[in-house]
């Protein structure tokens, strides 16, 4: 009986590892609101497959709740006034984009979001001093042996650690500022003909005047938004490193890049074996509403639904605004569910309810939902086509336009300027979309190739962090592009080279003819005189 016993404990361990096949640990830099819900189905999948994992976390946070039971660990990064810094910072961005950005021009938005960026630097910076200069930390970090490192980019310092601490890293983004950091630091290729700029809201079916446009903020974001890294993190890098370096060169030992998004939502271009497309990991089979709700949304008939949300970050508007949207709402048949914070609108119809909180992925695959007013950002988009319910694009900022240019070039949504519109824009566009079968059909066709992949996005995204783990890395992934020069890379040393030996060749030519004609001058000349 005691080997059959003793079997019975070997076999369960074996078991027990077979789950995890290697199980190693895993540390992360992430980043707050909806960037951290989207990371945390990676961290949990991560956990739940016997990885150890470990967020680097700032001790206030709006999303980030280190204090529930989680099967995450949570190291807390304490620094100097962070709490008052965040609050302010937040308080001064949501004035931007509410009251400052719709008075503006898009290339004077583009430059002021970067201006703003660089106001909240200091404190960023002091985060990042919290975990870098802290030797008793970063010992601790170092003695714990990680194995790969997952690092949301979008603000600086993730791979500085992993840089410090000597651990191969993985990205994970939707898209930088313009897409400077996969294009400089990842040296994706991007020709300005057909590849359109990030955040500007281009197609790649571009007429002259917007190829004209996209070069133009090309040229911007080279050389006016990249002083954001090169002016200030390139030399904070050089002193945390004791060597000069920069913080794209530092980006560019990244193992692999998983992009939040898929050929459902991108338009084809270039990419590189160690870009990896990972949109919609976060979306999943509708579950039952909760009561009240279900009964709202039966109550609809066959009119169906509307689902309104405008993110994490926008959570009420003035109250004229509020009024305009709520005065479209009315004049629909359907029922709307708003998250919405704001004080209650004066022109609130009955068919309209305000919620502090959706179970957003939820009502989209209900099947009374049909529309979804929505600012644009990927974790939304991604969950309406998951679902195949057709848009109202409201963007404000940041990437949000350029994802319903996305979703407008593929027929699944129609835009509203948040800043500018009337009631009867936004009553029209939900007419549109709701009424005009084509919307319908389109995001259903968008939906058919997000759920048609050989392996589910979540899986991808897990097999790749596994993949760096196993093997050390991806080096064999990366472009021989990362160990040349600018003037290499753009081969203006061949040009150079090649005009130089063309025009020496003129050169010589020309002196040979020129000499040439003067001896035949000079022989023509004795002869007449013979």
């Amino acid at each position: 009986m005691l080997p059959q016993k003793w079997a019975s404990v070997v076999l369960l361990l074996q078991l027990c590892s077979a789950g995890c096949g290697f199980c190693g640990k895993v540390l992360v830099w992430p980043v707050d609101m909806s960037h951290w819900l989207n990371i945390k189905n990676i961290l949990e999948e991560l956990a739940k497959k016997g990885h150890e994992v470990t967020v680097l976390t700032p001790a206030h946070t709006k999303l980030i709740d280190y204090k529930k039971p989680s099967p995450l660990n949570f190291e807390i990064l304490h620094s100097e006034y962070q709490k008052e810094s965040v609050e302010k910072a937040h308080e001064k961005f949501l004035d931007v984009i509410l009251n400052v950005l719709p008075n503006l021009t898009p290339w004077q938005s583009t430059i002021k979001l970067n201006d703003v960026f660089l106001e909240i630097t200091e404190s960023v910076k002091t985060l990042c001093e919290s975990a870098v200069y802290n030797q008793a930390l970063m010992k601790k970090l170092q003695e714990r042996n990680y194995d790969v490192m997952v690092i949301d980019p979008v603000m600086p310092c993730g791979e500085l650690v992993a840089e410090l601490l000597g651990v191969p890293f993985v990205l994970t983004l939707r898209v930088s500022m313009g897409g400077m950091k996969e294009k400089h630091c990842g040296k994706l290729p991007a020709p300005p003909s057909y590849v359109p700029v990030q955040m500007v809201g281009l197609t790649d079916r571009m007429t002259f005047l917007e190829r004209v446009k996209n070069v133009m903020f090309s040229v911007l974001f080279d050389f006016r938004i990249r002083d954001y890294d090169i002016h200030f993190w390139d030399q904070f890098y050089s002193e945390a490193l004791g060597r000069p370096t920069t913080l794209c060169e530092t980006l560019g030992k990244a193992e692999i890049w998983l992009i939040r998004t898929y050929w459902d939502f991108e338009f084809p271009r270039p990419y590189l074996p160690n870009f990896e497309f990972v949109g919609g990991l976060h979306c999943k089979p509708a579950k039952p509403l909760p009561k009240e709700i279900e009964e709202f949304v039966q109550s609809s008939g066959k009119d169906g639904i509307v689902v309104f949300s405008l993110g994490s970050v926008i959570q009420n508007l003035t109250e004229e605004k509020g009024n305009l949207i709520a005065s479209a709402l009315a004049q629909i048949p359907q029922k709307v569910l708003w998250r919405y914070k704001g004080k209650k609108p004066a022109t609130l119809g009955a068919n309209t309810r305000l919620y502090d909180w959706l179970p957003q992925n939820d009502l989209l695959g209900h099947p009374k939902t049909k529309a979804f007013i929505t600012h644009g950002g990927i974790n939304g988009i991604y969950e309406a086509i998951y679902h195949g319910v057709p848009m109202v694009g409201v963007p404000m900022f940041a990437d949000q336009p350029d994802n319903i240019a996305h979703m407008k070039a593929k027929g699944a949504a129609v835009e509203v300027n948040l800043y500018t519109m009337t009631s009867a824009d936004l009553l029209h566009a939900l007419r549109t979309v709701i009424n005009n079968s084509s919307y319908k059909e389109n995001a259903m066709k968008l939906s058919r190739i997000h759920h048609d992949q050989p392996m589910r996005p979540l899986d991808r995204a897990v097999f790749w962090i596994e993949f760096v783990m196993r093997h050390k890395g991806a080096k064999h992934l990366r472009p021989a592009s990362h160990d040349l020069t600018w003037f290499q890379y753009h081969s203006l040393d061949v040009i150079g080279f090649l005009l130089a030996c063309a025009a020496s060749a003129i050169f010589l030519i020309t002196k040979c003819c020129l000499f040439s004609c003067q001896k035949f001058g000079k022989t023509g000349k004795k002869k007449k005189r013979e």
